[in-house]
């Protein structure tokens, strides 16, 4: 069980999804401030790289990007491939 709690996996993916929730909100803060915006690759890729869940909350929290229906397939995407790597590696 310790060795399943210590598992890298975990702190990659909780630190992936941190990440882009972080960066969604920042994001929408430019927004509304008319500033500068980071880049709409820079949010899918992390989104696909494992941090879907966090694109997802952040989502429904900062009510940003929920129009654009790519976000919403990348970020459940990225879901999966969390789900995939939890199966295979934790």
């Amino acid at each position: 069980m310790d060795a399943w709690l210590y598992n890298p996996l975990w702190f990659y993916l909780l630190a992936a999804n941190l990440y882009l929730f972080c960066l969604m909100g920042y994001d929408k803060h430019q927004a509304v401030k008319k500033r500068w915006r980071v880049p709409e690759m820079n949010l899918l890729f992390m989104g696909l790289i494992g941090g879907g869940f966090g694109g997802l909350i952040a989502q429904r929290i900062f009510h940003h990007k929920t129009q654009k229906k790519k976000f919403t397939i990348v970020f459940i995407l990225g879901l999966l491939v969390a789900l995939l790597l939890i199966i295979f590696f934790a």
